[in-house]
């Protein structure tokens, strides 16, 4: 099993990221698809009239403010235009791809947050109402139905909590939780960068492998900052959990999976 996650920033290559997972469905390698949509929700968030709103947490962390209006552009986005964007190309390439959410079949489930900490001209206040929260449990059943009737599962947040409410939850940490699951081959991160930069920007000071026993030096988790602070503890711990290798790579590129696997980009093992 090899679990692949496609980030939502600007200039993703789809259609090469298509290509490459539908090439390697038709040789029998087995596959998850978890996408983003971030760029494209801000675009429809903005034309619609409600911008975009984001947190910043205690940790240094930035979240969605995801009220019930954003909520429903997130749905439109992640679960409508880039979901079956995805399904169409991977069906133009001869994988039968189906796509779905989180909330179908309770395929991912979790907490709602039912308050949400963040810092605001220097102080700590709590936003209440707002509908996210973490995965804690996969509908491993519905996807082994999936895979063992030929389909490809293409899968998005959102997720659904425990009391039946959709929760923006987190891609990068659901494409871990399955890889973990499923004791992934591998855990792909596709993202529009090389890998985890020394000096971000500047491509040429990708950092090439991060040993999962010395994540914690300097050298390392210094260089991981906002998101890919929080995509690097993350690969960590799906490393500890049995995922035998994750890749950070570049999803702008052709053959980008196959790439990855050949350990091109920022690799934790």
């Amino acid at each position: 099993m090899i679990v692949v996650k496609v980030g939502g920033a600007e200039g993703i290559n789809y259609e090469a990221v298509a290509r490459d997972a539908a090439s390697l469905w038709k040789e029998g390698v087995r596959l998850l698809l978890v996408h983003g949509g971030s760029a494209e929700t801000n675009k429809v968030a903005e034309a619609l009239g409600h911008p975009p709103r984001f947190l910043t947490h205690p940790g240094g962390q930035v979240s969605r403010l995801t009220d019930r209006r954003t909520l429903e552009i997130f749905e439109m986005v992640y679960c409508g235009l880039v979901n079956k964007r995805l399904v169409e190309l991977l069906q133009r390439e001869g994988a039968n791809a189906l796509g779905l959410s989180g909330l179908d079949g309770r395929l991912l489930e979790g907490r709602r947050k039912t308050a949400v900490k963040y810092v605001e001209d220097g102080k700590i206040k709590i936003h209440r109402g707002d509908y996210t929260g973490t995965v804690e449990r996969v509908n491993r059943d519905l996807l082994d139905l999936l895979l063992g009737a030929g389909y490809l599962p293409v899968i998005t947040p959102p997720a659904i909590s425990y009391e039946g409410e959709a929760i923006n939850t987190d891609g990068d940490q659901v494409a871990a939780l399955l890889a973990s699951v499923y004791q992934a081959e591998a855990l792909v991160y596709l993202s529009n960068v090389p890998g985890l930069l020394a000096r971000y920007p500047d491509e040429a000071s990708l950092v090439r492998e991060i040993p999962v026993d010395r994540v914690e030096d300097p050298e390392y988790l210094s260089l991981a900052q906002g998101r890919m602070k929080r995509k690097v503890m993350g690969a960590v711990e799906a490393v500890k959990g049995g995922v035998k290798r994750v890749v950070f790579a570049d999803a702008r590129v052709e053959d980008p999976i196959r790439r990855a696997l050949a350990g091109e980009g920022t690799v934790v093992r």
